[in-house]
């Protein structure tokens, strides 16, 4: 689809346009609420839309996007707005903002929720807890499940439950022509292969509805080590990692600790039989001498609260991520990882990795468009900035040469939900044999490409 922008002059008429179409409300560039509106987690992203349509419900999606074809307008979906990369915002062309969308309904007798197409992860962790349920979530309440779920879904229940991408019941997707159809394993089949993986390529994602699972005895908290232990705990920890049961799962990162200094946490999550459990906790902090450790039963919106309070903390900063995915943590990757934090550039910059094993490593590849079922760590290189945006480019080679050097230990590939089209070696090797069939279904679903602002495809 060629592709034009609003003029100045047309925009007010364009806008009272779309607002009769819609329940929900449309903000223009200019307006009081355009810096509200357009206000993402990143700092450094600077795309100005022209228009922002907040969508309160399917058929304002709908007339969003038709609305979007008629005037050949670049268009972009926000869910949580938590993508690094600041997919949610295409510059002078129409954003269909999904952040009014966020209820989750339970029924704790099927498992099941049903999820809005806005709602974040903290959404449905706090609803499901209410139910004593879990769902296969990730590390941060602010990320919207959508986009969270459609290109794959990292987190410490993957071990027990897979990816959330396989948890994945159906969905309701509104297409590049404005029709809303429900995609599922009998409806739509081959939609609802490569919605799972593929992100938003194929279409806005209205509601989901994704299996829950029971909540056993959940333990969970920070341990924190001294990065001058780091080495040493990490190996030691490499080894704890290679027997690791599914029941746990551990984010790790590589960052300031509380007290400022660069310290090295263990977020562990464990959901299964209490006694097991509390051996397994008091392993891990016996991997080395802890500054500190609080662990005990937790909720999962217990601990994304954890996890939340540093971003809060962190807001209008900006950031560069890579990434890449790691087999195991060798004593020389472990040597990389540990100098290059040692060496920040910003004391806001940060490692972190989650451990793809257990249940998800068990899914057979070809099932969903998510190309990577073998065992790895999935590496996040995070360069965090003040947001005066100040010496940029020193924070963004910090991270680039952290990715390089550990290039020669990783797996090809790397995490779509990540990467950008800048990376397209990575994100060909991302979907593997994959790729093929995801090319053959953007073409059949979304032919002109009004989806592009989505997570990159294989050329």
């Amino acid at each position: 689809m060629s592709v034009t922008n609003i003029h100045p002059a047309s925009e007010l008429t364009a806008a009272d346009e779309l607002r009769a179409m819609m329940q929900g409300t449309v903000t223009l560039r200019g307006e009081d609420d355009y810096a509200r509106t357009r206000k993402i987690w990143n700092g450094a992203v600077e795309n100005q839309p022209a228009l922002f349509a907040v969508c309160e419900t399917s058929a304002d999606v709908q007339a969003a996007v038709r609305f979007a074809r008629r005037h050949s307008l670049p268009l972009s979906v926000r869910g949580g707005g938590h993508d690094w990369a600041g997919r949610a915002l295409c510059a002078d062309g129409l954003v269909i903002d999904l952040s009014r969308m966020r209820q989750v309904i339970v029924d704790p007798h099927s498992r099941v929720a049903t999820v809005s197409g806005g709602a974040r992860l903290k959404d449905v962790a706090v609803a499901a807890d209410a139910h004593g349920l879990v769902a296969a979530l990730g590390n941060c309440g602010y990320v919207g499940m959508g986009g969270f779920a459609l290109g794959g879904g990292y987190g410490p229940l993957n071990g027990l439950y897979g990816l959330a991408a396989d948890n994945l019941l159906d969905a309701e997707v509104v297409l590049a022509d404005g029709r809303r159809v429900t995609t599922s394993p009998d409806e739509e089949p081959d939609l609802f292969w490569a919605i799972r993986g593929g992100g938003g390529n194929f279409g806005v994602v209205t509601s989901l509805r994704i299996q829950l699972h029971e909540k056993r005895h959940m333990l969970a908290g920070p341990i924190v080590y001294p990065l001058s232990e780091a080495e040493q705990v990490l190996r030691r920890y490499a080894n704890f990692a290679a027997s690791m049961p599914d029941e746990l799962g551990i984010t790790v990162g590589m960052m300031s600790g509380p007290d400022g200094q660069p310290s090295l946490l263990f977020l562990p999550l464990w959901n299964g039989d209490q006694r097991r459990g509390e051996r397994i906790m008091s392993d891990l902090q016996a991997l080395g001498t802890p500054k500190f450790a609080q662990l005990g039963p937790m909720t999962y919106g217990d601990m994304l609260s954890l996890i939340d309070a540093s971003v809060d903390a962190a807001d209008g900063c900006h950031w560069e991520t890579r990434t890449c995915s790691l087999p195991a943590l060798t004593h020389d990757a472990i040597d990389v990882i540990t100098k290059a934090v040692a060496a920040r550039t910003s004391p806001h910059s940060m490692v972190n990795w989650h451990h793809f094993h257990g249940a998800a490593t068990r899914i057979p590849a070809a099932k969903i468009a998510f190309g990577m079922r073998q065992e790895h760590f999935t590496m996040e290189i995070v360069a965090c900035w003040e947001p005066d945006g100040s010496n940029g480019t020193a924070h963004r080679q910090w991270a680039q040469d952290l990715w390089e050097s550990l290039a020669a230990f990783a797996l090809p590939g790397g995490y779509a939900n990540f990467l950008t089209p800048r990376d397209r070696e990575q994100v060909r090797d991302a979907y593997g044999s994959n790729g093929a069939r995801l090319l053959e279904l953007k073409r059949r679903f979304d032919p002109d490409g009004v989806f592009s602002s989505a997570i990159p495809l294989p050329d």
